[in-house]
C-alpha cells in the first residue's frame, strides 16, 4: 500500500514541475468558459424553440376549430337548402361565411408551417451547441487525465476535441448551419 501511495505522491510532485500542466490548465480554463457561454446561448435558443413549438401547437388548435366551424356551417348549408322557407340570402350568407373559413385556414396553416420551420431551423443550431458541450466536455476529462500521465499525445488528442467543440459553438453563433446529422441520430 505504500508502493502505491509513494507513486501516487510521484506523479503530483512531478505534475507540479511540469510545463505541460500549465498549457493544461490554461486549455482547460478556456474550454469552460467558452462552454459556459454556448450553454447560455443554447438555453436561449431552447426557449425560442419551445415558444416555436407552442405558438405551432396553438395554431394547429386553431386550424383544427376553424374546420369543426367550416364542418358545422356546410352541414347547415346542407340542411337549409332543401327547406322552401329559407331565402337565397340566407345561403349566401352560409356559404361566404363557408369561404371565409377556408381563407382563414389557410393563413392559419400558413403560419403554424412558419412556427414549424422556426423550431427546425433552431433546432440546428440547439444541436451544433450540443456537440460544443460534448466535445468540450470529453476535452476537459482529458485534460485531466493528461494532467496525472504527462502524456503530450492524450493532451493533442483533447486540444482537438476541444477545437472541434469550438468550431461547432463559433458556427452556431454565428448562425452557420453545420448539421452533423449522423452524429444527432446516433446519440439522439
Amino acid at each position: 500500500m505504500d508502493d502505491l501511495s509513494d507513486a501516487i505522491q510521484e506523479s503530483v510532485e512531478r505534475a507540479k514541475e511540469s510545463k505541460l500542466n500549465s498549457f493544461i490548465a490554461l486549455a482547460v480554463a478556456i474550454s469552460a468558459t467558452f462552454m459556459a457561454v454556448c450553454n447560455i446561448k443554447d438555453g436561449n435558443i431552447v426557449q425560442a424553440m419551445s415558444q416555436a413549438q407552442a405558438h405551432s401547437v396553438d395554431a394547429w388548435a386553431y386550424y383544427q376549430a376553424k374546420s369543426t366551424k367550416q364542418l358545422v356551417t356546410e352541414n347547415t348549408l346542407l340542411l337549409v337548402s332543401s327547406n322552401k322557407f329559407v331565402n337565397d340570402e340566407q345561403k349566401k350568407k352560409l356559404e361566404n361565411k363557408i369561404s371565409q373559413y377556408e381563407k382563414d385556414k389557410a393563413d392559419i396553416k400558413s403560419k403554424a408551417l412558419g412556427f414549424e420551420k422556426e423550431y427546425d431551423d433552431l433546432n440546428v443550431f440547439d444541436d451544433q451547441f450540443d456537440m460544443t458541450d460534448a466535445f468540450i466536455s470529453i476535452a476537459i476529462a482529458l485534460f485531466g487525465i493528461t494532467a496525472l500521465t504527462q502524456k503530450k499525445w492524450l493532451f493533442y488528442f483533447a486540444c482537438l476535441l476541444s477545437s472541434s467543440g469550438f468550431f461547432f459553438g463559433v458556427t452556431a453563433f454565428m448562425k452557420i448551419p453545420v448539421h452533423m446529422g449522423w452524429i444527432s441520430r446516433l446519440l439522439g
